[in-house]
């Protein structure tokens, strides 16, 4: 059997073609992150180098980066149906 077959079979039942949650949820919830991600990393990046300056620009050039990369990947989980239960089953 081939590699991707297995895979293939593997994640059967793990992804799903719907999302769990609204795109502007997962929006709100990427930009929320981000804004408390960028006042640590300046925060650190001002302790690091005493500079206002250097510690804005660390920060938020680092930040534009990876607000779009944690998206990106919150949107990928949210396909994956694995350890989400549906209703009121416990």
């Amino acid at each position: 059997m081939a590699v991707f077959d297995r895979l293939r079979e593997a994640g059967a039942g793990v992804f799903t073609r719907a999302p769990h949650q609204r795109m502007s949820r997962a929006l709100a919830k990427t930009l929320g992150y981000r804004a408390l991600m960028i006042v640590i990393t300046v925060t650190v990046a001002f302790w690091f180098t005493g500079d206002t300056r250097q510690a804005l620009s660390i920060g938020l050039v680092a930040n534009v980066v990876k607000t779009g990369t944690y998206y990106g990947y919150e949107r990928l989980w949210d396909r994956i149906s694995w350890g989400v239960h549906h209703g009121n089953s416990e």
